[in-house]
């Protein structure tokens, strides 16, 4: 599936340790157009994700961004 997200970031993961990363457990699970890690997730976790762009830019009262409602629901049933 492809997703579409704003960011503007001077960070990201250095491309030496994302072997090591997803061998600690944390899954790679989102990529930029050139192929840069920008989303991370621990799949053995209820709700744990890392991410390079800020959903709450693209969320509004009436529209919440996906994740957010997603975080909501995972600690609404903790």
């Amino acid at each position: 599936m492809a997703v579409t997200e704003q960011f503007a970031c001077n960070y990201g993961l250095n491309p030496a340790y994302r072997e090591r990363i997803s061998a600690g457990g944390l899954q790679v699970t989102g990529l930029d157009p050139a192929g840069e890690v920008r989303i991370v997730e621990l799949g053995a976790h209820r709700f744990f994700l890392a991410t390079l762009f800020l959903p709450q830019v693209s969320s509004g009262p009436d529209w919440p961004h996906p994740l957010i409602v997603a975080y909501l629901q995972a600690a609404q049933h903790a």
